[in-house]
């Protein structure tokens, strides 16, 4: 395959895709960009500091160290609020603001953030309007969603009232808030979405493999797709999409993966302290079992490890190209 294909992008997830998984994940290539977690506004605007915490790639360009454009993500419900600290953040030349009208958690909801806005698409275009307003041209300006809250009956409206405030792209995450993350997905109201609007549409949700990249294109006719979990489990999908490789993992991939995963190993501990490192590394592993039975052997071999030199030795005598 071709990038003629259509653009790849890699999913904000939060506590999960952090600026060390996301250096990792783009440095096995095949992504156009990604998007940080999101950076909740409340009722200030926020110093730039905490926009270089949840993206340090600002003080490197607003890219990945494998030079892969990073757009910082907002989530909030008061557009005049969230306008201020567009205007803010904008001083630190992002590749992209987003805005996150997807996110499904509980917390995050009876806040009045992420999904659970979908039932207002007038607020939807009113936050759209005064970021796009606030933010230089330059500065692409875009938003993520699911289909609604308890059904998909205003999908089309927020999808609309998205595009008449100024958004340049919107994903479409294609599940409900309700729907969570359960395995079935509603690619075919991504489809009606594309076929309403005007702006370009990416795909998002349930691509695990290339099998379903390739379902997931057919069924909504995007050309653009957000690869998300499935990235995690498998870091070389974007990859094997781009190349038109095998649709499953080969065994040379794990060879590849061993280094990445190194990599990830050595930056996390530069990052955290050494009591919360091991469950980071963990938590990789444990949702790359899903694709490599590599991983589920050497996630037995630290599952029970404590301690950071302990996974260290642990990975050495995997195999792992850790220095000594």
């Amino acid at each position: 395959m071709s990038r003629a294909l259509g653009k790849l992008v890699l999913a904000p997830m939060e506590g999960l895709a952090d600026d060390v998984l996301r250096a990792v994940l783009t440095s096995a290539g095949g992504y156009d960009w990604c998007v940080t977690e999101f950076v909740r506004v409340t009722t200030t605007v926020l110093p730039h500091s905490c926009f270089t915490r949840f993206s340090p790639e600002l003080n490197q360009g607003s890219r990945t160290a494998s030079g892969t454009p990073v757009r910082i993500q907002l989530l909030g419900s008061d557009p005049a609020m969230l306008a201020q600290n567009a205007a803010h953040l904008a001083l630190l030349d992002p590749a992209g603001i987003d805005l996150n009208f997807g996110c499904p958690t509980p917390l995050v909801n009876r806040n009045r953030g992420g999904a659970a806005l979908l039932d207002e698409p007038e607020l939807l275009q009113r936050i759209a309007a005064a970021v796009r307003a606030a933010v230089p041209p330059a500065i692409p300006v875009t938003a993520k969603m699911r289909l609604g809250i308890e059904d998909t009956g205003r999908a089309l409206d927020c999808a609309l009232a998205l595009e008449a405030g100024g958004m340049q792209e919107l994903v479409v995450h294609a599940r409900t808030k309700a729907d969570g993350y359960r395995p079935l997905v509603r690619w075919e109201w991504v489809a009606r979405i594309r076929e309403a609007v005007r702006l370009p549409i990416i795909a998002n949700g349930e691509v695990w493999n290339v099998a379903d990249y390739r379902r997931i294109c057919a069924a909504t006719g995007c050309a653009d797709v957000m690869l998300g979990r499935g990235a995690v489990a498998d870091p070389l999908l974007a990859r094997r999409i781009r190349e038109g490789r095998a649709e499953h993992a080969s065994p040379g991939d794990w060879e590849i993966l061993k280094a990445l995963i190194a990599e990830f190993w050595e930056r996390v501990q530069a990052k955290l302290p050494p009591h919360q490192s091991p469950g980071r590394l963990k938590q990789w592993l444990g949702m790359m079992r899903r694709s490599y039975p590599e991983a589920a052997t050497l996630y037995g071999e630290i599952r029970e490890l404590r301690r950071a030199p302990e996974i260290s030795l642990a990975l050495r005598r995997c195999g792992l190209p850790l220095p000594a």
